[in-house]
């Protein structure tokens, strides 16, 4: 079978759409993934078709302007609007719309505005996602709202803000639609769409009031382990297990980031920094036995090998502590809205982390406060370590194959 699958964003958003892909792949599926073109080499890495769209997500995040925008600056997306985020959005879904219409099966994000146009596919197609903001429910707040504190009963209606981007970005789709000879989008028209979720239910119930066509599978995790560079495990084997900290593909200001460095000296622990799409480079920093700092490292190899994490909260990340049986302190850098703040504070009700506090709001004190209790509560790591076992029994990737093969 000829299956296509588009994505967009960092590499949080790409990264499980690859794993699955290779796992597709591994069951004699022809898979092309369609992605920013920043992301070919990670993409090639698991073995699948690349298929680039003309966009750098890295390139436009670490920009000033595309740091306004992740803080929801409405004069930056408003200046931005024609220059950058118009063209974006229409480029994209004409290159998801022309490779969706080639293959026999179209695995999406929702992210990717395709829901404008696979209702009017020949195509069978599968929504695919691991943030749950697409399907109504009654069970939890959306969780890319979940920065805002809403009544339960408002649940179910905080998922109609979902249709709020279609009428924000009405002038790209209703171009896109021209162009395509389709239908002008209308967010109240239904189609009949099967979902699938790369979430495990030991961490989120599935929720009762869903159709059968919605499914959690389980976390999509890699197959394989990346090997560590010699210089990491040197650090890693040097005394106590670090304590790691990563932001991911966010980026975090220059000025947090010293406050973050300069209190880790003030703390008797040691500390691996994972700077990813952050710059870290403090000239003042001087990296020791305490203190180390990379560019990244596979999370599959090195968070067994650490103590505890401090990271933004995407769902990720928060999978990987899971599977690793570590405990974590969530800082969201994407609040109040976004799903950073929903993945932290339901692990922390849950018992595998620290509360949550959004970066904008972390000071010493608290980061002090947060790291202490982290290695000195033995209720939080006993958790983490039973979760640990239960994921270890999971096969996220087998049932979503299963539930996309049975769809087709």
């Amino acid at each position: 079978m000829k299956i296509a699958i588009s994505t967009i964003g960092t590499r949080g958003d790409v990264q499980p759409y690859a794993i699955l892909g290779q796992a597709l792949a591994h069951k004699g599926h022809d898979v092309t993934l369609s992605t920013g073109k920043n992301f070919k080499s990670l993409v090639e890495g698991y073995g699948i078709n690349f298929h680039p769209l003309n966009v750098d997500y890295e390139k436009i995040l670490t920009s000033e302007e595309g740091k306004k925008i992740l803080k929801a600056d409405l004069f930056a997306i408003q200046r931005n609007m024609d220059k950058l985020i118009y063209p974006l959005i229409e480029n994209s879904l004409n290159e998801c719309y022309q490779l969706a219409q080639t293959s026999d099966l179209f695995i999406y994000r929702p992210k990717t505005l395709a829901d404008v146009f696979t209702g009017q596919l020949n195509t069978k197609a599968i929504r695919a996602a691991v943030v749950p903001a697409m399907e109504e429910t009654a069970a939890f707040l959306n969780p890319v709202l979940s920065g805002f504190w809403l009544p339960a009963f408002m649940n179910r209606w905080s998922y109609q803000w979902v249709n709020l981007r279609y009428r924000v970005l009405r002038k790209p789709i209703s171009q896109f639609c021209i162009q395509n000879g389709l239908q002008t989008h209308n967010s109240k028209i239904k189609y009949n769409i099967p979902s699938i979720y790369g979430i495990s239910e030991h961490l989120l119930e599935r929720p009762k009031d869903w159709s059968k066509a919605h499914q959690l599978t389980g976390f999509w995790f890699p197959d394989k382990t990346f090997s560590l560079p010699v210089d990491l495990l040197d650090f890693l084997d040097a005394g106590e297990p670090p304590i790691l900290i990563t932001f991911g593909s966010m980026p975090v200001k220059k000025e947090i980031a010293a406050m973050i460095i300069q209190t880790l000296f003030e703390i008797n622990e040691r500390f691996l920094i994972a700077a990813c799409w952050s710059d870290w480079n403090i000239p003042e920093v001087e990296q020791s036995g305490k203190l180390k700092i990379i560019a990244s490292a596979p999370f599959e190899a090195l968070l067994p090998r650490v103590k505890a994490i401090v990271h933004h909260g995407g769902i990720g990340t928060t999978a990987e502590c899971l599977r690793a049986g570590k405990p974590m302190f969530v800082c969201p850098i994407l609040y109040p809205v976004g799903d950073q703040y929903f993945w932290g504070d339901l692990a922390y009700k849950k018992g595998f982390a620290v509360k949550p506090v959004p970066i904008s709001r972390l000071t010493p004190a608290i980061l002090k406060e947060r790291i202490a209790q982290l290695i000195t509560n033995g209720f939080l790591k006993d958790n983490c370590q039973i979760m640990a076992e239960k994921l270890a029994s999971e096969d996220g990737i087998e049932k979503a194959i299963q539930l996309i093969e049975q769809a087709f």
